[in-house]
C-alpha cells in the first residue's frame, strides 16, 4: 500500500474508533483533533519521510482506548505500524500511577521512532493544558501533569531538535497558563 493510502486509511480507522471520544478540556473538541496534531508533529519532525510513523501517530491510542487489538493493526496496516503503536501503549491493567511511573522510567529505552511519537503526543497534550485544560483540574493538578510530562520528556531528549523545541514551547505555554 502506498504512503497516501496508508495515512488516509489510518486517519479513517482512528476517526471511526474514536468517534465518540472527546478531549477532556473545556472545549470538548473531537479526540481525532489530538490524533491529527500528533501526526502533523511527527510528519514535520521527519520531513514527511516516515509514513508508517505518521500512521502510527494517528493510531497511537487505538489499542489503549478502544476495542482495537494489535493483530488488527498488523492486518489493516502492517507490522511496523502495529509495533510502533504497541511500543507507546500503556498497560491499562496497571494502576494509573504505575503507568505514569513506567512512562518516565521507560522513555529513555524506547526506540528512536517511538520516542518521536511519544514526544509529539506529550507536546499535543501540553498544548491542550495551556489552551483548554479539563474543567475539573485545579492549578495543582495541572502542575502535576506539567511536571510529569517534563520528566517523560527528559527521557526522550536527543531524538529530534525541532520536535524538542516544540515540546519546550508547549511546556512553557502550559506553565504560563497556570
Amino acid at each position: 500500500m502506498n504512503d497516501t493510502v496508508l495515512i488516509t486509511r489510518a486517519l479513517h480507522f482512528a476517526a471511526e474508533r474514536h468517534s465518540n471520544h472527546r478531549r477532556k478540556g473545556q472545549a470538548q473538541e473531537p479526540y481525532v483533533n489530538h490524533l491529527a496534531e500528533v501526526a502533523e508533529l511527527v510528519a514535520s519532525a521527519t520531513e514527511g519521510k516516515d509514513a508508517n510513523l505518521v500512521a502510527a501517530a494517528l493510531l497511537h491510542d487505538t489499542i489503549e482506548d478502544t476495542v482495537t487489538m494489535p493483530e488488527e493493526l498488523v492486518t489493516k496496516f502492517n507490522s511496523d505500524v502495529a509495533k510502533l503503536v504497541r511500543e507507546v501503549t500503556d498497560d491499562k491493567s496497571l494502576p494509573k500511577q504505575d503507568r505514569k511511573d513506567l512512562q518516565v522510567a521507560n522513555a529513555p529505552e524506547k526506540s528512536t521512532r517511538a520516542k518521536l511519537l511519544k514526544l509529539a503526543d506529550k507536546t499535543s497534550n501540553l498544548r491542550s493544558i495551556a489552551s483548554s485544560p479539563p474543567e475539573n483540574w485545579n492549578t495543582e493538578r495541572k502542575q502535576e501533569y506539567i511536571d510529569w510530562s517534563s520528566k517523560v520528556g527528559a527521557g526522550l531528549k536527543g531524538v529530534n531538535p525541532w520536535l524538542e523545541a516544540r515540546f519546550c514551547e508547549a511546556l512553557a505555554q502550559a506553565e504560563q497558563a497556570l
